[in-house]
C-alpha cells in the first residue's frame, strides 16, 4: 500500500496565525532518503574506485583513465536534460516520477556489476591505439548511464515536490543529506571489501581488486533494487494531482534547458555547485592517493583499510554537517549557512597539508571528517534552495519544471565533475606517478599533497562568491508561496 503523507500543518510562532509551517512525516523523510543509496553506488562508486582498479591493479595510464571518467560525465551530462524532459512530460496513474524511479532504479542495480566485467587480460590489448579496458570503460557506461539518469533525474524532482514550505524543505534535505552520507560509506568500504582473504593473492603479493569489486556491486546492486521498491510505494507526489495534471501544456526539449537557464537565482546557484564540484573533484582521487603513497608509504593493503575509516569519519562529518547547518539557516538565513559551510570545507582542505601525517596516520581521519561535514551541509542547502527557486520560477512562468532544473543543473555539475576527473588524471601523470612501483618520488608525492590542499580552497571562495549575489530570502520566499496558493490552491 502507498502510505498516506499527507503533512500535518501548525501555526509558525509568532506570525499572529499568518502563516503555516507544513510538516512532512519522518518515515516518508526516511523512505525518500533511501533513494540517495542509488544515487551514491550507481553514479559515485564508479568513479570512486576507477582509478584504483584500473591504474593500480590492471595498470592502465591514469591519463587514459582519467579521459574516460570525463567522457562518461560528459554523456551522463547529455542524458539528463533528455531524462528530464520525459519525467516532466509524462502522465499516468502513478504519476510522473515514481514509475521510473521504480523501473530504473532496479534495471540500474541490477545493471550495477556489468561495469566491471572485465577480464585483466584485456588490459594488455588495444583497439585503435588505445586500451581495451578504455573502451570498455566507455561502451558500458553508454548502456548504463541513461537509466541512471532516468532514476537520478526523477527522484531528484520528486524531493522539490515534497513540501511548499521555505524551512521544512531544509529538514527534507537534511534527512536525505544526513542519510546519503550513511550510503556513501558503502562507496569507501569498497577497496576495503577488496582486502577480505577470498579476494588476496597467493603469496602475500597482493589481491583481486577487479573480482572483489564484480561481488560488491552485485551485493550492493540487490539493495538499489530494493531501495527503488520502497521508494514507490512510500513516497507520493504531492503536486501531481493539484498542479500537474491541470497543466495542459506540453513542456519543450529546449525550455528543458534554455529556458531553465533564463532564470538568474537558478543560474547563481548552479555555478555555486559547479565552483565547489569543479574545486572537489579534481582532487577527488588524489585523497586516495596521498593515503596510499604518502601516509602508508605505498601499501594499498593499508591504505584501503585507512581509507575505509576515513569513509566513516566523513559519514561522521556529512552527517552532523546538515543538521548543524540547517539549525543555522533556520536561526538565521540559507545564504548564511552556506558561507560557514564553505568556510569548514576551506579549513578542511587547507588543513590536509598537516592532517595526512604517515606518523599519526589517524589524523587524516580529522581531514575527512571537517570536509564530509562542509560537503554534507553544502548539498543540503543547495537542495533546500534549488527548491525555492522552482516556486520562484512556477510563479513567473505558470509551470511546475523541477525535472527541467533537475536535468539542466545536473547537466552542469557533471559537466564540472567530468573535468575535474580529467584534470586528476592529469596531476598524475604530470607528478610523475608510476603504477609499476610502490614507492613514488618525493616530488609526485609533494604535488599530490599540494593539489590536494589547494585546488578545492579556490572552489569554495568561488561558493562564497556565488552565494552572496542571491537575494531570495526567506520573507521572499515565503511571500512567493503566498501568492502561488492563491493562484492555484494549496497542495
Amino acid at each position: 500500500m502507498e502510505q498516506d503523507v499527507t503533512s500535518k500543518h501548525d501555526v509558525a510562532p509568532g506570525t499572529s496565525g499568518g502563516r503555516i509551517r507544513d510538516r512532512i512525516p519522518v518515515l516518508t523523510k526516511m523512505a525518500y532518503g533511501l533513494g540517495t543509496g542509488i544515487d551514491m553506488w550507481g553514479l559515485w562508486l564508479y568513479p570512486g574506485v576507477a582509478f584504483a582498479v584500473f591504474n593500480i591493479y590492471l595498470g592502465v595510464s591514469p591519463a587514459l583513465v582519467g579521459l574516460a571518467l570525463t567522457l562518461i560525465r560528459v554523456y551522463d551530462a547529455v542524458a539528463d536534460p533528455i531524462a528530464g524532459w520525459v519525467s516532466d512530460n509524462f502522465r499516468s496513474k502513478f504519476g510522473r516520477r515514481r514509475p521510473f524511479i521504480l523501473v530504473a532504479g532496479i534495471l540500474a542495480g541490477l545493471g550495477l556489476p556489468a561495469l566491471f566485467l572485465i577480464s585483466p587480460s584485456w588490459a594488455d590489448q588495444t583497439f585503435l591505439g588505445l586500451s581495451v579496458v578504455f573502451w570498455y570503460m566507455i561502451g558500458s557506461s553508454m548502456i548504463y548511464i541513461p537509466l541512471m539518469a532516468l532514476y537520478t533525474v526523477p527522484y531528484n524532482s520528486l524531493g522539490a515536490e515534497l513540501t511548499p514550505d521555505y524551512e521544512e524543505r531544509t529538514s527534507v534535505m537534511t534527512y536525505r543529506s544526513a542519510m546519503q552520507k550513511i550510503f556513501e560509506v558503502g562507496n569507501f568500504y569498497a577497496l576495503r571489501f577488496t582486502n577480505l582473504s577470498w579476494f588476496l593473492l597467493p603469496g602475500a603479493v597482493g589481491k583481486n581488486t577487479l573480482l572483489g569489486m564484480q561481488v560488491y556491486t552485485s551485493i550492493l546492486g540487490v539493495l538499489m533494487a530494493i531501495f527503488s521498491i520502497v521508494i514507490f510505494f512510500r513516497v507520493k507526489e504531492r503536486y501531481y494531482e493539484k498542479v500537474v495534471v491541470k497543466s495542459k501544456g506540453h513542456i519543450s526539449l529546449a525550455s528543458s534547458f534554455y529556458e531553465t537557464l533564463k532564470c538568474k537565482p537558478f543560474r547563481i546557484i548552479m555555478g555555486l555547485g559547479a565552483s565547489f564540484t569543479l574545486g572537489t573533484s579534481m582532487v577527488g582521487a588524489l585523497g586516495y592517493y596521498a593515503t596510499v603513497y604518502y601516509v602508508c608509504n605505498g601499501s594499498t593493503i593499508l591504505g584501503d583499510n585507512w581509507n575505509f575509516w576515513m569513509g566513516i569519519a566523513f559519514m561522521i562529518g556529512g552527517f552532523s554537517g546538515p543538521v548543524i547547518l540547517g539549525n543555522i539557516a533556520r536561526a538565521t538565513d540559507k545564504k548564511t549557512a552556506v558561507i560557514v559551510a564553505a568556510l569548514v570545507g576551506i579549513t578542511g582542505y587547507g588543513g590536509s597539508w598537516y592532517l595526512y601525517n604517515p606518523l599519526i596516520p589517524w589524523l587524516q581521519t580529522i581531514a575527512s571528517g571537517i570536509m564530509g561535514m562542509s560537503a554534507g551541509g553544502l548539498w543540503m542547502l543547495h537542495g533546500s534552495i534549488g527548491a525555492d527557486i522552482i516556486d520562484y520560477d512556477e510563479l513567473n512562468m505558470g509551470i511546475r519544471r523541477e525535472g527541467s532544473f533537475t536535468a539542466c543543473g545536473s547537466y552542469i555539475l557533471k559537466l564540472g565533475n567530468s573535468m575535474g576527473y580529467f584534470v586528476s588524471g592529469l596531476i598524475l601523470g604530470w607528478a610523475g606517478f608510476d603504477s609499476k612501483v610502490h614507492i613514488q618520488t618525493p616530488e609526485t608525492v609533494f604535488w599530490i599533497r599540494a593539489m590536494l590542499a589547494s585546488i578545492p580552497i579556490l572552489g569554495l571562495i568561488g561558493v562564497i562568491l556565488f552565494i552572496s549575489r542571491l537575494n531570495l530570502t526567506k520573507q521572499r520566499c515565503e511571500e512567493i508561496r503566498v501568492e502561488l496558493e492563491a493562484r492555484r490552491g494549496k497542495v
